[in-house]
């Protein structure tokens, strides 16, 4: 009996000895050469941003198995097992990792470091620290002034364009290459950057003085090679009868491009050669040019002869402002640049008409279209998707002049994101989100200059020397929304004047 109890022990010992030998210390997966796991990563150090996602990428091997792989930065508030054996059923000798993980917009921190630790089956580990620093560059070089896409230098005895542009960067630029075939020294013209987040460039280019087209491209590259293309042609000829003429009353090209739309403020071409704007000028001295180009004062800026003050000069250099002397009113300018003359008079707010049949703030606008005046409510204009979204974004009617709006109120902010793609009209507010009645669209929707009364209702000022659903030259206003594109973050205001047909979003001061 003592025998075979004997027997009985050895043969559990032997097994015993047998299992912890021949088996790993996890549920039984064996031992193939006992070894730590192996980790290669892309790259120990990764440049990321606020707002973007970085990704932990790497190869990752072991002979008896990888169970688990944990990535954890107490910083960020990560802290990610990814447990293979629960995903697959089973742990795995080869794993291609690849872990994105999405920071914050709001996020402060500069560096943050993160272990990214694998164990196999056997529980032998192996960590590597991955750097996280927030100066990735995500974004493409900017041009935040640059010259219109046509361009018309007049032909002179020395004819000579200024080629003014500026480019940024929200890290660091390169260089920018202008190309301009046909033109000697700017064929393939290098300007460093030398690591600059912004450039300004103002380069004078002698050009044959003989009528010729020439096809520009400039290219800006940042230190991550990462580039903007922008094209342009300039065409040498005499005088061009302008197909688009605009007023410029701010006194920089910054200020040319700072806006969301309305600045310069295109005007009318009334016949050949010849040009009328009509501007409210809400304070004397107001300083005025006429561009040809949208984008910059130069290569033809239409100001006063300093010879002559009675006639027109094209020459940006020489060139003096139209000053409007007369503040509260609105002027008629009458411009002929084939003569280089001009004329001006001005008329009153209560002589200005626009298509609003209502008194701004008043109850007189129905409701339900009944007639019954218990039912009227106050009659406002907004902007928005409907009437009713108009509510949410309502206008301030100026002061000294019933034709002019605001938006936002004083003392209030509205701030736009860069990237933001805005889709509007501008209408009446109506609770309940009545269309049809006091409306308006613009010309183009993408590249906005002028703002066409467009009521389905036909609901028009009798007194409106304009008409409803047409442009003064009679061709149609169709149904464009406004949809700009927010090139820069920040401030904004907007204005819009009823009886010019004319608006703008610019920058708040």
């Amino acid at each position: 009996m003592r025998k075979l109890f004997l027997n009985a022990s050895l043969w559990a010992f032997l097994s015993l000895a047998l299992c912890t030998t021949g088996c790993s210390d996890d549920e039984g997966y064996p031992n193939v050469d006992g070894g730590t796991p192996t980790m290669v990563l892309a790259t120990d150090h990764i440049e990321s941003g606020a707002g973007h996602r970085f990704t932990i990428e790497g190869t990752l091997t072991d002979a008896d198995g990888i169970a688990t792989i944990n990535l954890q930065c107490s910083d960020l508030y990560l802290n990610k097992t990814i447990d293979l054996i629960e995903i697959y059923g089973e742990p795995k000798t080869s794993y291609e990792l690849k872990y994105g993980y999405d920071l914050d917009r709001n996020e402060l921190g500069e560096r943050f470091t993160v272990k990214v630790t694998v164990t196999d089956v056997g529980g032998r580990s192996v960590s590597q620290d991955v750097l996280v620093t927030m100066d990735g560059d995500f974004e493409n070089p900017v041009f935040t002034v640059v010259p219109s896409n046509d361009v018309t230098v007049l032909l002179k005895t020395e004819t000579k364009f200024n080629l003014n542009f500026t480019v940024s960067d929200d890290r660091a630029l390169d260089y920018v290459l202008v190309e301009i075939p046909g033109v000697s020294g700017f064929e393939n013209y290098k300007v460093e950057a030398d690591g600059q987040a912004v450039l300004a460039v103002s380069e004078p280019i002698v050009l044959p003085s003989e009528v010729q087209t020439y096809n520009v491209t400039l290219t800006a590259v940042d230190k991550r090679e990462n580039q903007t293309v922008r094209k342009f042609t300039i065409n040498v000829s005499e005088m061009p009868d302008f197909p688009k003429m605009y007023l410029a009353d701010v006194k920089t090209t910054a200020e040319l491009n700072s806006d969301v739309f309305g600045v310069p403020m295109v005007i009318s071409h009334t016949g050949e050669f010849q040009y009328r704007a009509r501007y409210y000028n809400k304070a004397a001295g107001t300083e005025i040019f006429f561009l040809p180009q949208k984008t910059d004062f130069t290569p033809i800026c239409f100001g006063l002869d300093p010879d002559d003050s009675n006639k027109l000069t094209d020459d940006p250099e020489s060139a003096k402002p139209i000053v409007l002397k007369e503040a509260g009113v609105y002027y008629e300018i009458d411009i002929n640049v084939k003569e280089a003359t001009y004329s001006m008079r001005t008329y009153s707010v209560t002589e200005a008409t626009d298509p609003i049949n209502y008194e701004y703030g008043k109850k007189c606008f129905d409701r339900w279209e009944n007639g019954n005046e218990a039912d009227f409510i106050e009659f406002y204009i907004g902007w928005g998707g409907s009437p009713q979204d108009a509510g949410n974004h309502l206008f301030v009617q100026d002061a000294n002049n019933p034709h002019l709006f605001y938006y936002p109120a004083a003392g209030e902010t509205w701030n736009l994101e860069a990237g933001e793609k805005m889709n509007f009209i501008i209408s009446n507010y109506h609770p309940d989100g009545w269309w049809d009645h006091v409306e308006w669209r613009c010309d183009n929707s993408e590249d906005i200059e002028k703002i066409g009364y467009f009521s389905k209702k036909n609901d028009v000022n009798p007194n409106w020397e304009g008409t409803n659903r047409k442009w003064e030259d009679g061709t149609a206003v169709e149904d464009n929304w406004m949809k700009p594109t927010i090139q820069k973050a920040g401030s904004y205001r907007f204005e819009f004047d009823a009886h010019l047909g004319r608006g703008k979003i610019v920058p708040a001061n």
